[in-house]
């Protein structure tokens, strides 16, 4: 298994760079081809009073200002990308759902690896945590969030598996297969897990770290427990 085709979002020209260099960086490491994603959210249009009609010189600037929006961040990708010789395509979308809507989505659902930047914005810049929330459960495919604070690639080196035995977490430890077989260790650790189907809790996690080691990830498995404390507190 690997990442063949990657989908990197780029929300505004201050994320483009960093996740541009990011896909190109994951393109040459698996060898995929990199989609590039740009989704323009139609603003709401100021009306005129009392008709209540859309004002035309609004409507136009809006329209600029996403078309300038668009130009910018689809010039970012084209010369990180393509400068490197990387199989890549560029894909623009205007919609009143953003990352949301449903051409977006159909295209992430044909992917193998969504790649964006993380919430926390720089101060007045625009904030589409809640598109990426519902991006990342509507296509249904794994996504990689980049920290801002993190502007330059680096090979993920230690991975930790928040694991409790769920369906989610199965899910997501097989999606990021290609990373764990990469990693230099992988650490699966459980918190106060409970005893199920005879089995001690101190078992939990075992049949995973045996799998994951067939693949040749570098495993170790710890089990915490802990005294009312928070599964992500400890």
């Amino acid at each position: 298994m690997s990442y063949k085709t990657i989908m990197a979002v780029l929300d505004d020209p201050a994320s483009a760079r960093q996740i541009s260099d990011f896909a190109s960086f994951l393109s040459e490491r698996f060898s995929a081809h990199i989609v590039g994603v740009h989704a323009e959210t139609l603003a709401a249009v100021p009306l005129i009073a009392p008709m209540e009609i859309p004002d035309p010189a609004a409507v136009q600037v809006l329209q600029e200002a996403a078309r300038r929006e668009t130009a910018s961040v689809e010039k970012i990708f084209r010369e990180r990308i393509e400068s490197q010789g990387l199989p890549s395509e560029w894909r623009s979308f205007v919609s009143a759902n953003g990352y949301a809507s449903g051409n977006v989505i159909e295209s992430a659902r044909a992917v193998d690896l969504i790649v964006a930047s993380q919430g926390n914005p720089p101060e007045g810049g625009p904030d589409n945590r809640a598109d990426l929330e519902a991006f990342l459960f509507e296509s249904g495919r794994p996504m990689l969030l980049v920290p801002r604070t993190i502007t330059q690639p680096q090979p993920i080196r230690r991975v930790l598996i928040a694991w409790n035995g769920s369906r989610e977490a199965t899910r997501a430890t097989f999606d990021a297969l290609p990373f764990l077989k990469n990693a230099e260790s992988v650490e699966i650790f459980c918190v106060d897990p409970p005893e199920v189907s005879g089995q001690m809790p101190e078992m939990a996690g075992v049949e995973l770290a045996a799998t994951l080691s067939r693949h040749g990830v570098n495993v170790t498995l710890r089990t915490e427990h802990t005294s009312g404390i928070k599964a992500s507190a400890a």
